[in-house]
């Protein structure tokens, strides 16, 4: 019973993961652009769910507030801020995108305060679900999990069904040539980043529920999710799925089981507190196992 819910842990971990994750490596594939605010983005999405959900009462509005709010500023930030930097070298990149996360934070710090805000679930995503064996589990992280894998299908379907799909892989493989056969570029990369924004935004939105909302709650989440897209491959969205499963597994199962494995072979209080370490270490061992046998990821294009 005990690994099955860690299992339905990991799977809800992996999936928030993903969302984070999807965006940001469609940027950094499509547009070669390293994004260091899009941790930023991810805090906004849960800001604006959070403000939105106490003034008018209803989560669902909250969730579309985030959605929007995140992918309009992805917009407004590519065109304003980003669209000069993509001939220019990844350290100014770098650098420009760690002040927006500066200007984001002390924005959201002067509108909403140091404190943390809290989000309250509505009736019919409260409370816990019997599972077959009996397992009982909350429903708002089946919820989660259900969000993550209908978002990775519409992905799948928009690169690989549609139109503006084709001129994402197309501008991803050729930008040059792309633009040459008379697509408007600029217009393709406003979108992507638009687009992978407001995954940002529903991430936060989403973990912001289970947890709280606060200023610079998206830092370290960016460095999980640019660990999932090495681990995918860099531009691959079935690798960020793979990858945000992967770590989202390896962390949550290390951290519950780890300790009392340990335990066998030393005091329990060294156990837990060595378990606790190892665990925190064992993504980014995953990390560079893979990178050894698969320098360009699981599902990255060979160089």
């Amino acid at each position: 019973m005990l690994l099955a819910e860690q299992i339905l842990n990991g799977l809800q971990y992996g999936m928030m993961l993903f969302l984070m994750a999807a965006g940001l490596t469609l940027v950094f594939g499509v547009m070669g652009l390293i994004n260091l605010a899009h941790g930023a983005l991810y805090m906004l999405g849960a800001f604006a769910c959070a403000f939105v959900a106490g003034m008018s009462g209803s989560y669902l509005m909250g969730l579309a507030a985030s959605l929007a709010l995140a992918a309009g500023i992805g917009a407004l930030v590519e065109i304003t801020v980003l669209r000069r930097l993509y001939a220019r070298d990844h350290l100014d990149q770098v650098l420009a995108t760690f002040a927006l996360i500066l200007v984001f934070s002390e924005g959201c710090r002067w509108v909403f305060g140091n404190f943390p805000l809290y989000l309250t679930l509505p009736p019919w995503a409260s409370g816990a679900v019997t599972l077959p064996g009996g397992l009982q589990y909350p429903l708002f992280r089946l919820l989660i999990i259900l969000v993550g894998t209908l978002v990775a299908l519409a992905l799948y379907l928009l690169i690989t069904r549609t139109r503006l799909g084709t001129r994402i892989r197309a501008g991803e493989a050729d930008r040059e040539m792309t633009a040459a056969l008379g697509i408007d570029i600029a217009k393709l990369y406003t979108l992507v980043f638009a687009l992978g924004a407001g995954l940002a935004g529903l991430a936060g939105a989403l973990v912001g529920t289970i947890q709280s909302v606060q200023v610079g709650m998206g830092e370290p989440v960016l460095i999980l999710a640019f660990v999932v897209i090495v681990i995918g491959g860099i531009g691959s969205v079935k690798g960020a799925l793979a990858g945000a499963l992967l770590v989202g597994m390896t962390d949550t199962l290390g951290k519950a089981f780890l300790p009392g494995l340990l335990a066998g072979f030393m005091p329990q209080a060294s156990a837990n507190t060595m378990g606790a370490g190892l665990a925190s270490m064992l993504i980014y061992i995953l990390m560079a196992l893979v990178l050894v046998i698969r320098p360009q990821g699981l599902f990255g294009a060979k160089a």
